[in-house]
């Protein structure tokens, strides 16, 4: 069983930056690919960024490539995400998720274990 707990979330205004972090319970975080998931008012939910169990390897979804960045610090069961140039439309409730695997996967139902979310705010 993984436990997270996403935090950083909050109010900013476009053009600025926030650092998400999702703290993992599990002693096995080492070997879990992470992802990143976000869910707007009305919209389906939608996969952000995601990691390999080693952090060597990335990737993102077109909307937020270049401006965000996924990494994890195992030592700490931590895993971040680094937002900058934040427009409106990345509006949402953004969620971390663990995989039972350690490769990376942009599916959302590859992930066996999600966060409560944390909303992100971003004012015009």
């Amino acid at each position: 069983q993984v436990q997270l707990i996403e935090s950083g979330g909050g109010l900013v205004q476009a053009g600025g930056s926030l650092r998400l972090s999702c703290a993992a319970s599990a002693r096995t975080f080492s070997r879990n690919a992470m992802g990143w998931f976000r869910q707007a008012p009305g919209r389906k939910r939608e996969f952000v960024a995601t990691i390999n169990w080693a952090g060597s390897n990335t990737y993102y979804a077109d909307s937020v490539k270049g401006r965000f960045t996924i990494s994890r610090d195992n030592a700490k069961n931590t895993l971040y995400l680094q937002m900058n140039s934040l427009k409106p439309e990345d509006t949402a409730v953004y969620y971390c998720a663990a995989r039972g695997s350690s490769y990376y996967s942009m599916a959302a139902n590859e992930y066996a274990y999600w966060g409560q979310g944390t909303q992100v705010t971003v004012s015009s």
